[in-house]
């Protein structure tokens, strides 16, 4: 079953709730105790990175491979490739201040600039870690999901008509349209059901709602 795209909730299309588990190794060979809850570290979920590592592999696959073959090609007696000798003759006759060395030596700086940066962040923004209760495994909750439950609590406060859900890391920002009671007691209730949602999602930082409600506009 497929996922929406995007982090708002929906009032018509209902993600799937797919909390995100990884096991990690015990320390000892026996069965782990039970910790307190809340115990260890709760971090953020790394990303595995297969799309750019596997695109820079291929890359220098295939430069490695065309570098090897024409050595081969030299050693066996035979002329260097055409490119070869023009790269080497370029290199060799170009200023460092020539543009097209300027462009290059900017878009390789880029290239490892984007590389380093995603070597260094853990990326998977879209799941939130939860509370860890035991050592041996971690858990996160997609973003998606997580809007899911606090429409649907939205949706159960009386007076809501509607509302919509975005979520993100720091922050969950609630818009409902309410179409009878009286607004401010329609806010206080969907404090109240809020607050006690984002407690059972169970993250280990639970995010700051923002919430706005307001009258459906007029039709026509």
């Amino acid at each position: 079953m497929s996922e929406p795209q995007g982090t708002e909730g929906s009032t018509r299309r209902l993600p799937v709730m797919e909390p995100v588990m990884e096991k990690e190794p015990a320390a000892g060979s026996g069965p782990p105790s039970d910790p307190a809850p809340g115990s260890g570290p709760a971090g953020r979920f790394w990303s595995a990175r297969r799309v750019p590592a596997g695109i820079v592999a291929l890359l220098l696959l295939l430069v490695a491979g065309a570098f090897l073959y024409d050595v081969v090609a030299v050693r066996a007696g035979r002329s260097a490739l055409g490119w070869r000798r023009d790269l080497a003759r370029q290199l060799a006759e170009r200023p460092l201040d020539d543009t097209w060395v300027l462009v290059g030596a900017g878009v390789a700086a880029a290239l490892g600039l984007w590389l380093l940066v995603l070597a260094l962040t853990p990326g998977l923004r879209k799941v939130l870690p939860m509370r860890r209760t035991r050592p041996d495994v971690r858990a996160g909750l997609h973003r998606d999901a997580a809007a899911t439950v606090l429409r649907d609590r939205a949706m159960e406060v009386a007076g809501v008509q509607s509302a919509r859900v975005r979520m993100r890391r720091r922050k969950a920002r609630v818009r409902a349209l309410s179409h009878f009671r009286e607004l401010d007691d329609v806010r206080t209730d969907l404090d109240g059901a809020l607050d006690d949602a984002v407690r059972g999602l169970g993250l280990a930082r639970p995010p700051a709602v923002s919430l706005r409600v307001a009258r459906p506009g007029r039709k026509g």
